[in-house]
């Protein structure tokens, strides 16, 4: 397709998205009385207008069941998160019994790594991203303490090239393959927060397994942004929070992924509570564990139905769209977007970089050269929602459910002027 920098042509490529209608399924926040152009749903998706009735519902339950809603209500709590684990296995490509919702994202890599990082005096060692998200730094250096390692010695980074962007394949493979027989577990995040690149989940997930490590992935940036087949890779776990492409609210609950090789085992090395036994014995109150033969073992705690209910509407609408047409959209619109990056930059005095390789999702992450703080704050005051990273990048995520090709030429122009006024 050829694209041209004016409203008319993207107003034409809206008249043909099929999407389109669903930009009224949403609430927009507004700046100077206008819906604004929201790029950071990487961060904080924007709320689905169906979600106040799911929450209502939900009230409305409690106020005139109370504890009965447990099991009389339209949707019973006992069971409630069922509910969204054949939507999610859709979107994570999984089946419905190798996927839970409980807790938020790093409590679950945690959980999880109970399983799934049991160092030995040999193999000790976890692999991930030079300057992962912050909270998975953390997060493995103190597991690793908690073992009593020291994350200089166990903890190993994949780097960049000098003066690259991006992490190369064979650059992972190739630490995989020296670290080797040492390699306890591979746990990266599949879509990387800063500069948006995709990783080769399936290669990367192949290669670490023929080592003999465990591998899972962090997927806060992927669910709901990318195609996954986390059943078919091989991935023995993952974990990914909902507030961001899948729009649940703000710091919602986290969905799980588990293999089916390790469900309804008994011996499998996990930190366990009442949610996670057998529905069947559940309240027999029996003193031994019996885990349910999914991935809702590794629950703990019966499920929050008030965070849960703007879940399942978000689900309810990637259950209609379907995985394979967001992804359609969300690879034209990122052209797009990345096209009128590029028209400006020839009508401006400033240098668009954009770091984000072809490996991508929804977001483009752009070095603006010459330019600093005072552009992003333009940008703000005037209807522009995005993100900015120091020193100055910027990072757009035109996510395809509510973000308009005519969005794409008015931020375009918006990011004209701001360079310009300076």
């Amino acid at each position: 397709m050829t694209f041209q920098n004016t409203l008319e042509f993207a107003q034409q490529l809206d008249a043909k998205d099929k999407l389109f209608k669903y930009r009224q399924e949403f609430h927009y926040p507004k700046v100077n009385g206008k819906e604004v152009i929201y790029f950071t749903g990487n961060s904080l998706g924007l709320q689905p207008k169906r979600t106040q009735k799911f929450v209502d519902d939900v009230m409305t339950d409690w106020k005139e069941l109370a504890v009965e809603g447990h099991f009389y209500a339209d949707k019973p709590w006992w069971d409630y998160h069922e509910r969204l684990a054949s939507g999610l296995g859709k979107v994570v490509g999984a089946s419905p019994k190798e996927v839970s919702v409980m807790n938020t994202l790093t409590v679950n890599l945690h959980l999880l790594m109970v399983s799934f990082y049991r160092p030995t005096a040999k193999r000790f060692k976890i692999l991930c991203e030079e300057k992962a998200f912050p909270s998975d730094q953390y997060m493995l250096q103190s597991q690793l303490r908690f073992h009593g390692l020291d994350p200089k010695d166990a903890l190993v980074e994949v780097k960049k090239r000098e003066g690259e962007h991006f992490w190369r394949t064979e650059d992972i493979i190739q630490k995989i393959n020296e670290v080797g027989e040492e390699l306890a577990l591979v746990l990266m995040g599949g879509v990387n927060y800063y500069n948006g690149q995709v990783l080769d989940m399936e290669t990367i997930t192949k290669v670490g397994k023929s080592v003999g490590a465990f591998v899972g992935w962090d997927l806060a940036h992927a669910v709901g942004n990318v195609k996954l087949n986390l059943h078919d890779w091989d991935a023995d776990f993952a974990a990914w929070c909902s507030y961001k492409y899948m729009n649940s609210g703000p710091g919602n609950a986290s969905g799980i992924f588990v293999h089916e090789k390790h469900l309804g085992k008994k011996d499998i090395p996990r930190f366990e509570g009442w949610w996670g036994t057998k529905k069947e014995t559940r309240f027999l109150m029996q003193p031994e564990f019996d885990p349910i033969e999914t991935a809702d073992a590794w629950q703990l705690s019966n499920p929050p139905i008030l965070s849960l209910a703007p879940y399942l509407a978000s689900l309810e609408l990637f259950d209609e769209v379907g995985m394979d047409t967001l992804i359609e959209k969300q690879k034209t619109i990122v052209a797009y977007l990345e096209f009128v990056l590029h028209e400006i930059d020839k009508q401006v005095e400033s240098s668009f970089e954009i770091i984000t390789p072809k490996e991508r999702g929804c977001q483009l992450s752009v070095f603006l050269h010459g330019e600093g703080r005072p552009l992003f704050d333009y940008l703000m005051k005037n209807g522009v929602i995005t993100d900015w990273r120091e020193p100055n990048v910027i990072r757009l995520a035109p996510a395809p459910l509510y973000c308009s090709y005519e969005d794409m030429y008015h931020f375009g122009q918006i990011l004209k002027a701001g360079i310009q006024e300076k």
